[in-house]
């Protein structure tokens, strides 16, 4: 049946036909989910990735098109329609003021994939990858290691660690590193400008077929720009020695008019607001280089990014309590580390004159890890301590393709999705070890993993007159495992097959109100040095449902409600110093997410994210069946304000409550209130402005552990919670160009 709807969607029918496609005036890039509707038919869709729409079954007529974006002026303009005939409307879009009432209410699962997303990036513009990340409604992150390692993350009731259960892409290229030196899924997102983000994509739970493996709390998938609009040179500087500079330069037209290109790169340092100093160095540079020939259009890409860094590592409270060190001392200052990684890309899209268009990408990644913690002092070792290595080098291949068609199926209109890929991941010398002030000792682990990932789906839309959206989907993967352990001189080889299902209902109740179900399989893969050994949960399943909407109360009152269940066949839990991932057992979560965006005038605007949630592990009695670190209750918001003069800014707010730090409640991790604000300048020119974090320089913890240690003069282990300190006041000064 799939196949015959397929089939049958390359068929375009009916009465008369409306397509187009609305793109940014200055840019030229394409504007995906703006609302196309004809005033008075009832009518209505969006636009697709490529930024292109259709409207199918018209009755010949004249129809006003009215075409809304958020953070664009409105377009609106007259078109006939005639009986058996395609019409077609191009949109150039001009960026404009901030409006809600350009938000529309529609019942097809395409409309608005970034309205909320959108609004909160021009509203609250970041100055890292992880504050662009932090934007995801209910999502926290901590970093617990002198700002180079990836960021540990929090949502829906998971501590994700550093990606397990959360699917991040950038320009299509897979952010997560399976069966990682130092952590599955490990996702660093540090090689990401923000300056050159375009667009992100999110959303919540295992409901997106061609979202695969860690896809089960959702996904975050960072467009960056195809074209830069002006060169620019910024330049920023703060508290703790910190100092960034960033500059893009717009390439000589290099074929025709039609091929463009930049080259941008950013230099950060920082010696950060330790006692000893980080060190911290990062270094980033990408470009891109864009063609359009006819119906094809051609990206190549390519990225290079390092960094490395000293860390002062989570700290126990008995020793800040003692006063032996302050809370931003450290037990062992010579952990830190470095990392890089070269990416390089193409990508090919080729547009039907059906409407549909074929898009495929290829992909080659170096990759190279290097870190030293110590996270239990003297506890194994008494005499050198308990300091390890993890370090890996790995080049990652990767392929993916799919066909996007609209059309028509019994009168109703249909949307066709099917795509196809591989990632292989070729890990050399993957190990941990034991050291010393970073001196090598021994070896605990050390092998080679090969781990092979092909994947295929479909997503069938159908869009019913009544207002009434349906998505089937269906993906299967397909794993290939192999460890060779170097020192054991054994190699060990797994496989194994996993089919996703998905469902999701979308219902328009009127022109302010829509109602949906989402519903699905998602999953998560286990390291493959566990897979080879112990084959029992290789890809433990999710399964999860939100029931919710999404409501203008006012044209000024955006709202989303949701609640939602999410099942996990099987929890992991990473263990550093022996570098697996350990089986936690059967879990459950739901929860309750609320968003609002509100407009309050034409220039002041509000929103509040609240999310409530219950993690428990199903396996455990009750009373010790909570699960370590899992979020309870979160809140973020603020106000944010644009003035004609140039003046803009925000007030902003961030709240994680107090949470079980071990399974029976014994021990607590603190929460925190933390007040953040910017203050910005801007002309067509150039822009200046100042920023402050923790604006009530409160002490707080970023990271938090219940772990068991030793130090040096102590004579047995103590168990309790060890912290990684929260920035105090930060201020940073920004200057920028553009030209």
């Amino acid at each position: 049946m799939l196949i015959l709807c397929t089939f049958l969607s390359w068929r375009v029918c009916g009465q008369g036909i409306l397509s187009g496609n609305v793109m940014d005036y200055a840019s030229h890039e394409v504007l995906a989910g703006a609302h196309i509707i004809l005033e008075g038919s009832g009518k209505a869709t969006a636009s697709d990735r490529l930024g292109n729409f259709k409207l199918v079954n018209l009755t010949p007529g004249k129809y006003q098109v009215s075409i809304s974006f958020i953070g664009y002026e409105r377009f609106s303009d007259s078109i006939r329609i005639a009986n058996d005939s395609i019409a077609v409307l191009n949109t150039s879009m001009i960026a404009g003021n901030i409006r809600l009432d350009d938000v529309v209410i529609a019942a097809s699962n395409e409309q608005s994939i970034n309205a909320i997303s959108s609004l909160d990036i021009k509203l609250r513009p970041g100055n890292t990858s992880q504050d662009i990340l932090r934007m995801v409604p209910g999502l926290f992150i901590a970093q617990h290691a002198g700002g180079g390692k990836a960021e540990q993350i929090f949502l829906r009731g998971f501590d994700i660690d550093h990606g397990t259960d959360i699917n991040l892409e950038v320009d299509g290229l897979p952010v997560n590193m399976v069966s990682h030196a130092h952590g599955q899924g490990y996702s660093d997102l540090h090689f990401v400008i923000p300056e050159l983000i375009n667009t992100v994509d999110f959303n919540k739970g295992p409901y997106y077929a061609d979202k695969g493996d860690f896809t089960t709390a959702g996904y975050v998938d960072f467009q960056t720009k195809n074209v830069l609009e002006r060169n620019f040179l910024k330049i920023e500087g703060g508290r703790f020695g910190t100092m960034r500079g960033v500059a893009g330069f717009r390439l000589p037209e290099l074929r025709n008019e039609n091929t463009k290109g930049y080259i941008a790169s950013e230099i950060f340092t920082s010696d950060g607001y330790v006692e000893s100093p980080q060190k911290f160095h990062r270094f980033n540079v990408l470009s891109k280089i864009s063609t359009q020939i006819n119906d094809d259009k051609v990206v190549f890409g390519s990225t290079f990014f390092h960094s490395r860094w000293d860390a002062s590592g989570q700290i126990p409270e008995r020793a800040v309590e003692s006063g032996s060190i302050s809370r931003f001392g450290s037990i062992d200052n010579t952990e830190g580390g470095e990392t890089s990684r070269f990416n390089l890309y193409v990508k090919h899209v080729h547009e039907f004159n059906t409407g549909g268009y074929f898009s495929q990408q290829a992909y080659a990644v170096s990759y190279h890890f290097n870190l030293y913690s110590n996270f239990t002092f003297f506890l194994n070792d008494p005499v050198n301590g308990d300091q390890i290595q993890q370090k890996e080098s790995r080049m990652v291949y990767g392929y993916r393709a799919n066909y996007y068609q609209e059309g028509s199926f019994l009168d109703k209109s249909l949307r066709t999705e099917v795509g196809a890929g591989f990632r292989f991941d070729d890990v050399a010398n993957i190990k941990l070890a034991h050291t010393v002030r970073r001196t090598f000792l021994d070896n605990f682990k050390l092998g080679d993993v090969d781990e092979l990932n092909t994947y295929a789906y479909l997503n069938e839309t159908i869009d019913f007159p009544q207002d009434l959206s349906v998505t089937a989907g269906l993906r299967l993967d397909y794993f290939t495992f192999r460890y060779r352990d170097q020192i054991k001189d054994a190699v060990n080889l797994e496989s194994k097959a996993i089919v996703s299902p998905k469902l999701s209902v979308t219902y328009q109740l009127d022109s302010k109100t829509q109602l949906y179900v989402r519903s699905g399989f998602g999953f998560h893969s286990n390291d493959a040095r566990v897979v080879t050994e112990n084959t029992k949960d290789i890809l433990p399943k999710a399964f999860g449902v939100d029931v919710g909407t999404t409501l203008k109360l006012t044209e000024k009152l955006l709202t989303n409600f949701a609640i939602w269940r999410l099942d996990m066949q099987q929890e992991f839990v990473y263990v550093g110093d022996e570098g697996v991932v350990e089986p936690g057992g059967r879990t459950a979560r739901e929860g309750i997410d609320l968003s609002l965006r509100y407009e309050i005038s034409r220039w002041l605007f509000a929103d509040v994210d609240l999310n409530l949630t219950r993690s428990r592990a199903k396996e455990q009695p009750e009373g010790s069946n909570y699960i370590p670190l899992a979020p309870t209750f979160s809140t973020i918001g603020g106000l944010s304000f644009r003035l004609k003069n140039g003046f803009n800014g925000s007030l902003r707010y961030r709240y994680l409550s107090d949470r079980p730090a071990n399974e029976d409640k014994s021990v607590m991790a603190k929460g925190y209130l933390l007040a953040d604000a910017t203050l910005n300048y801007t002309q067509r020119s150039f822009e200046m402005g100042i920023s402050a974090e923790n604006i009530f320089n409160i002490d707080w913890n970023e990271a938090q552990f219940d772990s068991t240690s030793r130090l040096k003069d102590e004579t047995n282990a103590i168990s309790e919670i060890h912290f990684t300190p929260g920035t105090p006041l930060f201020i940073k000064l920004k200057l920028s160009f553009s030209f």
